[in-house]
Formats: C-alpha cells, structure tokens, sequence
C-alpha cells in the first residue's frame, strides 16, 4: 500500500472507528514505540526519549479524563484507571531521568494488556 494510501484509510477509520478502538490502538502505538526503543538498544536516544514522552502525554490523559466528575464510566473503573496511570506516569517520569531499558517491559505489557481489553481480545 502506497503512503498515501495508507494516510488515507487511517483518516478514514479515526472517523469511523469507536473510541474503544481508538484508545486500544493509541496503546499498541505507546507499546510499539517504547518496544522500539528498547529494540534500539540506547537508552539515550531521542527515540528513547520520544516514547515515554508519547506514553506520559497518552497515561496524563487517561487519568485527567478518569478523574473528571462527568466520566459516565463507573467508579471503580475510573479509580483503577487513575490508579494504573499514575504507575505509569511514575515509571515514565523515572525512566526519563534515567533510562534503563530493562524497565520498560511493564510499561509495554500494561499498554498491550489494556489494549487486548478494549479490543475485546482479553
């Protein structure tokens, strides 16, 4: 598929895919990029630091819209959801002073974990 093909049907499913899918593929994307990076095998590198800087912007957003009063998401759900992202944030925050790539495994697995279960594959 071209590139321009493919930029074409990625606008075309943001419109028609559900926020569910959305947010699923947004983690595999967090996922690949630390997975990339730990691939990359330099814990200095921009790439590096692009990805936490991706997952940490993506995590800062789960947990503001989990802490909204208007979330129609249940209670619980949302505590663990903030609960889960300020691990997340903690370790990406902890990561960005000082990298070891040894340590992205959980950030990677969370991700595709909550991904699998957005996507109904968990």
């Amino acid at each position: 598929m071209s590139s321009s093909a493919a930029q074409a049907y990625a606008r075309t499913a943001t419109f028609t895919a559900s926020p569910r899918d959305i947010e699923a593929q947004t983690l595999l994307k967090a996922a690949n990029k630390l997975q990339d990076a730990v691939n990359g095998a330099d814990p200095f590198s921009e790439k590096t630091r692009d990805a936490l800087l991706f997952n940490r912007k993506l995590w800062t957003i789960f947990v503001s819209d989990a802490l909204r009063d208007e979330n129609p998401q249940p209670r619980e759900v949302r505590e663990n959801i903030a609960n889960i992202g300020v691990f997340v944030l903690s370790q990406c925050a902890a990561l960005q002073a000082v990298p070891r790539l040894d340590q992205f495994k959980s950030l990677i697995d969370i991700n595709r974990n909550i991904a699998a279960g957005l996507s109904g594959r968990a």
